[in-house]
């Protein structure tokens, strides 16, 4: 089955050695040169810590395509032709981010779907998420409920998890744990899943070992954003972490 079919099947597909060891060493040394340089003078919304004054705690960071030559060329080539492939037309990148679950302080990451924070009409729309370490289910891996994107959007409720402000209400039910999935990964292996599919990561149990990762979101030129109510939801959620002192 190609990637195509099995996307549109389950909901995710898994795609290994996505990026070889020279583009892996490339996206490293630019990470690691846009944390040293940029990342202090991000827009506060745009860097999360899980405690502020220790930047070893550094939890995401939002919008780098926007900051990094490198990184924008990159956010606009492979992953955005193998999105266009995958959900059947051009498509509009919307978001490079940075993730990490630094050991032992990584928390889990709460059932979601991605489209109840994208609000688009019609719901098309793709994150892909590429790890940087290796990732299992002591660090934490990602964990998709297989076919959930055929069932529509469950309720959401606030959660108090950095980076995730909603989560499933009513995660728990039969298909829920018939259908989860446990996605492993190694560095270079990419995951990609549509909007509407059920995903979670338990928190990084590890005490050593960090878990990294890229993640990409790219909406189909079909999807119209409600931009006010999105302005507004982020407005809202940049005072609650501002008020926590998360950001």
């Amino acid at each position: 089955m190609n990637h195509k079919a099995t996307f549109e099947q389950d909901g995710f597909v898994a795609v290994p050695r996505f990026c070889d060891a020279a583009e892996l060493q490339a996206l490293e040394a630019a990470l690691a040169r846009f944390i040293a340089e940029r990342v202090q003078v991000l827009p506060v919304e745009h860097v999360f810590y899980e405690d502020k004054s220790d930047a070893s705690t550094l939890k995401q960071i939002q919008r780098m395509h926007e900051h990094n030559g490198l990184l924008g060329k990159f956010f606009e080539g492979k992953p955005k032709r193998l999105a266009q492939e995958l959900l059947g037309e051009a498509v509009i990148g919307k978001n490079l981010q940075y993730f990490s679950k630094p050991p032992t302080l990584g928390q889990a990451t709460p059932p979601h779907q991605d489209g109840f924070y994208f609000m688009l009409e019609p719901c098309r729309a793709l994150t892909m998420w590429m790890a940087l370490d290796d990732v299992d289910e002591e660090n934490g891996c990602v964990r998709y409920v297989r076919g959930s994107h055929t069932r529509g959007m469950r309720p959401h409720g606030r959660t108090e998890t950095l980076g995730f402000s909603q989560g499933i209400t009513d995660f728990g039910q039969a298909l829920d744990a018939r259908d989860e999935v446990a996605c492993p990964a190694r560095p270079g292996d990419l995951l990609a899943h549509h909007a509407l599919t059920i995903h979670r990561a338990d928190a990084n149990a590890s005490a050593t070992r960090t878990r990294r990762a890229l993640g990409f979101i790219y909406y189909g030129e079909s999807a119209l954003e409600d931009l006010a109510a999105h302005e507004a939801y982020q407005a809202k959620l940049t005072t609650e972490m501002e008020v926590a002192g998360k950001i």
